[in-house]
C-alpha cells in the first residue's frame, strides 16, 4: 500500500471522537501540562484529544483535530513514515518513548519544526501521547541560512551598486567646478553648481560609507569586548550628556576574543547609536536608558558550526520599539526609521559580526529592543 492511499485508509476510519475513556482517564492531568499534547488512536492514527497548547501551537482548534489523523499534519512523507513505525511500535509496547524531530503543515504558513516525545499510555494502551516542543534550534539554523545568504546577496549588491556611482559622480563633479569656473561673477547661475558640488560630495560620503567594510584589511588580534564596549559608552555619553543613562551590566569572566577591535567599536557604536537616537523623546524627558550586558554562552551553534564558548552580548534600551513595517529589514541597506537616517548603522554592524564568523539579532516591541550579538570564543 502507497503512502497516499495509507493517508486514505486513515482517515476514512475516523468516526466520531472515541475519546471517552481517554478524556476520563487523562484529560485534567494533560489539559494542565505546559507544553503541546496530542492523544493519537492507535488504530486510526486520529487525534483523539489535544490540549489547549497543541491548539495554539498548531493554529487549529479541537474540533478541526478531531477530524484528522496524525498523517495529515505531517509535510515530509519520510517523517510521516518513521512516525507511523514508532507509534505502532510504541503501541505494541515494545518501549516505553521515542524521540524525533518532524516538520507540521500549517495552513497558509511555513511548516512547524517540532522535536516529539512519542509515549505510551498504560492505561489506556489502545492509544499513545505525543508531545510536542518547538524546535527552537532548528528555527534559528534556518533563520542564520537565510541572513547569512541574504547578508552575501548585499555585500555584493552595494559593492556592484557603490562602484556605479563613484565612476560617473566624479565626472559630474568636476564638470560643476568648470561651469562655475566660466560663469565668472554670475553669483545667481553659480549657486546652482553650488548645489550640484554639494550633492555629489553628499552621495561620495555615501559611498565611501557603502564601501568601509571592504577597504580596509580585517585586522585579529586579543580583544577584550569591556573595553570596546567602554569606549562606546563614552562616545555616546559625550554625544549625549544629559538625560541618557547607560548602565552595564558585564560578565568579568569573559575572556578576550580573537578579532578586529576597530570593527567591533564601530559596530556596537552603531547599534548604541541608533539606540540613542530612537530615545530623544525620552532622553528630553530624563528617563532614557541603554543597557551593556556581557555573558558567556557555552554549546552554541552558529552557521551549522558548534563552539563550547561564546560572547554573548546584549544592547538594550527603553526607547519606542523599530517600526512594525521595517522591523524584518533593519540590516537591509538604506532601510532606517528615522527620516534622517542613513540606512547604513545596522548593515555595516552586520557585516563586521559575520566576518567574526558571529550573529546578530534583534528583538523589539514599544518600551524594549534588545540587539544581541554572538561570537565565538577561543579557548
Amino acid at each position: 500500500m502507497g503512502l497516499k492511499d495509507l493517508m486514505k485508509s486513515k482517515r476514512a476510519e475516523i468516526t466520531s471522537v472515541p475519546a471517552a475513556l481517554v478524556q476520563s482517564a487523562l484529560l485534567p492531568g494533560l489539559e494542565a501540562l505546559p507544553t503541546a499534547v496530542l492523544v493519537i488512536e492507535r488504530r486510526t492514527l486520529g487525534v483523539a484529544f489535544a490540549n489547549a497548547v497543541a491548539e495554539s501551537l498548531l493554529e487549529m482548534s479541537r474540533r478541526q483535530l478531531a477530524q484528522m489523523c496524525w498523517p495529515d499534519l505531517f509535510s515530509d512523507s519520510d517523517q510521516l513514515i518513521s512516525t507511523i513505525d514508532a507509534i505502532a511500535a510504541i503501541a505494541d509496547n515494545r518501549f516505553n518513548a521515542t524521540h524525533l524531530d518532524a516538520s507540521l503543515e500549517r495552513t497558509g504558513r511555513e511548516p512547524l519544526h517540532v522535536h516529539a516525545i512519542v509515549g505510551y499510555l498504560e492505561a489506556v494502551p489502545d492509544y499513545v501521547l505525543l508531545e510536542l516542543f518547538e524546535n527552537e534550534q532548528q528555527l534559528r539554523t534556518d533563520r542564520e541560512e537565510r541572513i547569512h545568504d541574504l547578508t552575501a546577496v548585499n555585500k555584493q549588491l552595494i559593492r556592484n551598486l557603490a562602484h556605479e556611482i563613484k565612476n560617473p559622480l566624479g565626472g559630474i563633479r568636476g564638470a560643476a567646478q568648470l561651469l562655475e569656473f566660466e560663469l565668472g561673477d554670475a553669483r545667481d547661475l553659480r549657486e546652482y553648481t553650488q548645489v550640484i558640488i554639494k550633492e555629489s560630495d553628499r552621495l561620495q560620503t555615501l559611498v565611501d560609507r557603502l564601501l568601509e567594510p571592504h577597504r580596509h584589511p580585517h585586522i585579529v588580534g586579543d580583544v577584550n569586548i569591556h573595553e570596546v564596549c567602554e569606549r562606546v559608552r563614552a562616545l555616546i555619553l559625550a554625544e549625549f550628556p544629559r538625560g541618557l543613562t547607560i548602565e552595564r551590566d558585564y560578565d568579568v569572566s569573559v575572556p578576550e576574543l580573537r578579532g578586529d577591535k576597530e570593527q567591533l567599536i564601530q559596530t556596537i557604536l552603531n547599534i548604541v547609536r541608533n539606540a540613542a537616537e530612537a530615545l530623544k523623546e525620552r532622553i528630553a524627558a530624563g528617563d532614557a536608558r541603554i543597557d551593556l550586558r556581557t555573558r558567556i554562552a557555552r554549546n552554541v551553534t552558529i552557521s551549522k558550526q558548534l563552539h563550547k564558548l561564546a560572547l554573548d552580548l546584549h544592547v538594550i534600551d527603553n526607547g519606542p520599539g523599530i517600526p512594525e513595517d521595517i522591523r524584518d529589514r533593519i540590516f537591509y541597506p538604506l532601510v532606517s526609521g528615522r527620516e534622517d537616517g542613513s540606512g547604513l548603522g545596522l548593515t555595516l554592524a552586520q557585516t563586521f559580526v559575520h566576518q567574526h564568523e558571529g550573529l546578530i539579532e534583534c528583538d523589539s516591541r514599544p518600551g524594549h529592543t534588545e540587539f544581541q550579538i554572538v561570537l565565538p570564543l577561543s579557548l
